[in-house]
């Protein structure tokens, strides 16, 4: 009955410390999206095709699993915060301020949901991207 009973408690525990490692895999892969889809977006260097690339990578990174859209959700909120504070010191600027940090917001969890980043593409943003 010992054996049983230490045979059960063992799966579980196995069963358990597999999922965290699939979590941090996934998280993982995940961050690799998002800095990919930066990546691509300070190349392309493309006008207004920030939010394509925003949706893209969350989009990408929620495809892995829950760590995945774990990561994007980190990446993406820390990015925000830190626009917030590069703010003060560029108001007026394109591509900064309360509406552009919406518009980011939304396009982020547009991505993150599963539905198409080709949404937020721009015309003329070459296949490459």
């Amino acid at each position: 009955m010992k054996l049983f009973t230490g045979l059960i408690f063992c799966s579980l525990v196995l069963g358990v410390s597999s999922q965290w490692y699939s979590f941090i895999g996934e998280a993982a892969q995940g961050a690799w999206d998002m800095y990919r889809a930066y990546s691509d977006m300070i190349e392309a260097n493309y006008k207004n095709s920030d939010k394509y690339f925003h949706a893209r990578g969350n989009y990408d990174a929620a495809q892995r699993g829950s760590g995945g859209a774990w990561a994007a959700k980190v990446i993406s909120d820390a990015r925000e915060s830190s626009q917030r504070i590069t703010d003060l010191f560029k108001y007026g600027d394109s591509g900064h301020g309360v509406e552009d940090s919406k518009a980011d917001q939304a396009a982020n969890e547009w991505g993150r949901s599963g539905k198409d980043p080709n949404y937020f593409r721009p015309p003329g943003l070459p296949d490459k991207y």
